[in-house]
């Protein structure tokens, strides 16, 4: 190599970028120099000139140092009263000069004031960089403090110039630092400890009901969250109510959201709104034939229209708002005034969030905007703000309506006697030209995608097409947006699932342009990250759920383990490899969700019959075809070892056929035993997929395909009004009661 390269390759490391990393086949693949060089590029590094290479390694190889404070601490709880180290560029004997003032604020802005008089510096350890002199002083607060997030605001002052930056020369140095004080585990419940639960888990969307609007809404979860209630069922599971397009093929994803912070207005219950039954405008349209028919054939369609559920709820939405702006907006009644009080509580994000949406509509595209609409702070923008004031507040006023039927369910749930209640879903990131992004561009690198390397199911690996997250640059933020993440999705929710739990500790970037197969992973601030999830979930007393599918290792299972993040263990892949034989019950870790599948895999039906083998072999999506029958084969076999291992314990009748292709397609005795199977294991919570309850065959998404496959789009093959009288779900309730769940 030459000197760029080896730079490139040595920067690369100190900005986290791993080496290599072992696919689920046990090969290694290793980063190449074009790969690093990429991914530094999106990390805003030039990698073009050597001497700026060497500047960019020099620095890294001299934090803290050459950092006044860093700009987060997390700590334990119990590791009180904290000290935070300061470095100072301090010259020979000079410490007797300066006064340290720092002040400490809590969450309700309360402050307490510390100081260090000059000639009472101590220093802890020093060192020379080029020809300056640098010391680390510790300070220590004076109190044991509750847990939750601290602002320290640091002041070091000089009788003389002593400190020199860049060859500069000053009296004072300001800084300052997040500290988050945090529980060492996540929240579970005290009950936990002597019963598990069981829940279903549905795709919102896909709920069929006899007065939707073509799509699955708020009344529909509330009527599964009442049917799954008395089943005895502890939780309902849904997919990221995250805010998406809408549009068809890319926009309808909820897994490729344009921000996680706000929800998507179409799962809005209609009839649930006032101002649609007050407006006069609404009720005419409600009569109309015209709307009538159209809803009826969007509710009778055997895939959801996006676009058009979009477009005949705004018909709804928007007149509703006239009226609501003119009878209790600008009357200022307990109505209008609970709105101001919900944009009050939201602040910036929320008005972000809808001045983004509202540029969307204006300019008609979700990206290539005008350069002048680039940011949220530019001149541009805040005269946009002015001009379409109404027009925003008509998108928060959307999102008003959504928090409170979200709340509204959230509360019946529980009521319902749920222990858990609703367990949400939060995608691993935001597409490119979302609000996200367009809210905090310095965060997003650019250039990459976020994917996947190749495994059983994916053996092309996956792109998943949006920017990841830089983890220095959310560091240097204080986390801000991660918690902001975190504590809205935690809203509302009794238990919640981190998708790729794996982006925790690390991310696979993919430069634009490449195949999976030549990208690598960027690490994550993995115990700071973990931290604050535990601090939002004792808070919020949610169960945090971390997806640990894939290139998983012990080690980082037991990380997840430690900080009490159910693992996430499917029927699937749950063996003892190499031995194909599927892991007796109790095998299973206790601190896991069991579940058969995902969104993401064959349902049970469709893996019986190799459904998703058929589709990948049609859509030409294996890059080794001669693989295929053998793929079949071990299929075949796969149906062999599960009807044994189910009459093995007794969940399958005797005379139940030996041979798998006696069984032809999943019977419902099958899928009842299967799951009763899963019912056995000691995990604490045991998720039921609505598909399986129906029979479904085909999955929700086939990753690698967009509009291939019907990916998003199916609904459920019975109205949800149905699924008690025609599931086994009330049987299996009864097994799992009896099994302690």
């Amino acid at each position: 190599m030459n000197e760029r390269e080896e730079l490139i390759v040595e920067l690369s490391d100190l900005c986290g970028v791993v080496p290599d990393y072992w696919d689920i086949f046990g090969h290694q693949h290793c980063a190449t120099v074009a790969t690093r060089a990429a991914l530094l590029g999106a990390m805003g590094y030039d990698t073009d000139s050597p001497e700026g290479l060497q500047r960019a390694v020099s620095d890294r190889r001299n934090r803290p140092w050459n950092r006044l404070i860093e700009p987060v601490h997390v700590f334990p709880i119990q590791n009180q009263p904290f000290v935070i180290p300061v470095h100072l560029p301090l010259s020979q004997g000079n410490q007797s000069r300066v006064r340290v003032e720092w002040q400490v604020n809590d969450e309700a802005g309360q402050p307490c004031s510390c100081f260090i008089e000059p000639g009472e510096l101590v220093i802890d350890a020093e060192t020379t960089i080029g020809e300056r002199r640098y010391v680390r002083i510790l300070l220590k607060d004076r109190t044991v403090r509750r847990m939750g997030y601290y602002r320290v605001a640091l002041q070091c002052i000089s009788t003389d110039s002593i400190f020199g930056e860049e060859g500069a020369l000053t009296k004072e140095l300001t800084g300052e630092t997040l500290i988050v004080l945090a529980p060492d585990a996540c929240y579970l419940p005290p009950e936990s400890t002597a019963c598990r639960f069981w829940g279903v888990t549905a795709n919102l969307y896909a709920l069929k009901s006899s007065r939707n609007q073509g799509i699955g809404d708020f009344r529909d979860l509330e009527a599964l969250t009442k049917q799954v209630a008395a089943c005895g069922g502890s939780f309902v599971g849904i997919n990221p109510l995250h805010a998406i397009p809408n549009t068809y093929p890319y926009g309808i994803s909820p897994y490729s959201p344009i921000t996680r912070l706000y929800k998507n207005y179409l799962y809005l219950e209609l009839d649930a709104i006032p101002d649609i039954h007050e407006s006069d405008t609404c009720r005419r349209l409600a009569h109309s034939p015209t709307y009538r028919n159209a809803i009826a054939g969007l509710r009778s369609a055997a895939a959801i229209d996006y676009e058009a559920v979009a477009e005949w709820k705004e018909r709804m939405l928007r007149p509703a708002f006239s009226w609501f702006m003119a009878n209790h907006w600008e009357k200022a009644d307990e109505r209008g005034s609970a709105l101001r009080d919900f944009i009050k509580s939201e602040g910036d994000a929320l008005d972000t969030f809808a001045t983004w949406a509202a540029l969307r509509e204006h300019l008609g595209k979700d990206h290539g905007w005008p350069a002048e609409y680039s940011t949220p702070h530019s001149p541009a923008i805040a005269v946009f703000r002015k001009r379409y004031a109404r027009q925003i507040l008509y998108h928060q006023y959307l999102q008003w309506l959504i928090e409170e039927q979200h709340q509204r369910v959230a509360y019946a749930a529980r009521s319902n006697g749920m222990k858990i209640g609703l367990y949400h879903d939060i995608a691993v990131g935001s597409i490119a030209s979302g609000s996200d992004v367009w809210a905090y561009p310095d965060l997003f690198a650019r250039g990459v995608s976020v994917g996947a390397p190749l495994d059983d199911f994916n053996p092309s690996g996956q792109n998943w097409g949006f920017p990841p997250i830089m983890p220095e640059r959310l560091r240097e933020s204080g986390y801000a947006f991660f918690i902001e993440t975190i504590r809205r999705n935690m809203r509302h929710a009794g238990a919640i699932r981190i998708d790729h739990a794996l982006g925790l500790f690390r991310l696979f970037w993919i430069p634009d342009g490449a195949s999976p197969l030549d990208g690598a992973y960027v690490r994550c601030s993995t115990e700071e990250l973990l931290r604050i999830i535990a601090l939002e979930s004792v808070r919020n007393e949610t169960i945090v759920i971390g997806e640990d599918l894939g290139t998983f290792s012990d080690d980082m299972r037991e990380t997840l383990q430690r900080f009490r993040l159910l693992s996430f263990r499917l029927l699937y892949f749950e063996r003892y490899y190499p031995d194909p034989n599927f892991r007796r019950p109790e095998h299973y870790p206790e601190m896991a969700i069991a579940a058969v599948t995902t969104h993401d895999l064959p349902t049970l039906a469709g893996f019986w019959i190799g459904r998703d083998i058929d589709i990948k072999e049609g859509l030409h999506l294996f890059p080794d075809p001669s693989r295929i029958p053998a793929y079949r084969d071990e299929r075949r076999h796969d149906r062999t070892l599960l009807i044994r291992a189910l009459k093995e314990r007794g969940f399958l009748r005797y005379d139940f056929p030996e041979a798998p292709d006696d069984v032809p397609e999943m019977t419902v005795e099958l899928t009842l035993a299967t799951y009763v199977y899963l019912a056995r294991t000691p995990s604490k919570m045991l998720n039921v997929m609505v598909d399986d309850l129906m029979g479904l065959v085909s999955q929700q998404n086939l990753p690698g395909t967009v509009n291939q496959h019907p990916n998003w789009v199916q609904k459920t093959a019975w109205q949800i009004e149905e699924l008690s009288e025609r599931s086994w779900l009330r049987a299996f309730g009864g097994c799992c009661r009896d099994n302690g769940r």
